[in-house]
Formats: structure tokens, sequence, C-alpha cells
């Protein structure tokens, strides 16, 4: 199979930390603003996640600023780690129970979202990124050998 030209490769990966940085991005300031973050720690505490309110602050903070760090493509590696722990602590103490569906409370999305999050912070931001600036490694021959 003829591999994706180096540019295409970049546009893609473009794409998908703009798009799966979004969602986090939305999901964080949902639990700032919309829930307030009180709320969302006595929601977490309701779920039985342990220390609710450290983690509500870790969920808020972790989705806010390293969702917009992988929209940016800056510490890339970092973010998607903190983003995966993210997703982990919610697939174990929220979704894990409730099957795989998101609609029935399953753990797709979080699932989805934490191994999209591990795979960008490992194969890297691409080209279209401010880790690519600020590094200056050289362009890639492509993203599978």
């Amino acid at each position: 199979m003829k591999k994706l030209p180096p540019i295409a490769q970049d546009l893609v990966l473009l794409i998908a930390r703009i798009g799966v940085g979004i969602v986090f991005v939305a999901h964080g300031w949902q639990k700032v603003q919309t829930n307030g973050l009180d709320a969302t720690a006595q929601a977490f505490q309701g779920m039985g996640v342990p220390s609710p309110t450290l983690s509500a602050y870790y969920a808020a903070g972790a989705e806010l600023i390293a969702g917009g760090a992988l929209i940016l493509g800056v510490l890339t590696p970092i973010a998607g780690v903190l983003l995966t722990l993210d997703m982990v602590g919610a697939f174990l103490f929220v979704h894990m129970s409730n099957g795989v569906f998101a609609s029935d409370g399953g753990w797709e999305l979080v699932a989805t979202l934490g191994l999209a999050a591990l795979t960008i912070g490992v194969v890297g931001p691409g080209r279209f990124s401010l880790d690519r600036l600020i590094i200056r490694t050289p362009a890639r021959e492509s993203v599978a050998a």
C-alpha cells in the first residue's frame, strides 16, 4: 500500500489535533463555566470519583490547558499524556461499568478521546505545530515506515 506524502500526513495530524483538542476544551469549559467546579466536584463525588474536588480541578485544567496545547501543537507529548490520564480516570471511575455505548453512559467516547490524545502525543504533532517551530526538528519522511 502506498503511503501518503509527508505533507498529507501532517495535514491529517493538524486536523486530528484541532478536532480532538476542541472536544477536550469544550468539556473543560463545561466543567468550569457551565457547571462550575464546585458542582463538578459534587457530581464527581456522587459518581464515587476519589478526591472529587482535586479530580474536578485536574479534569477541568487538563481538558482546558492540555486540550489547548493539543490544538496549538505545543508540548504535545505532555498534553497527550495528561489528557490520556484524564480519560483513564473517567473510564475507571465513571464509565467502565456502564458498557461500551456512550448513550448508556459507557466508555466509548472516553476511550476514543484518550487513545487519540495518546496517539498524537506519541506520533507527534506534525509539521504544522508550535512544537516544530520551537524545537526546529527536521521534517520526517512519514508517520509509518
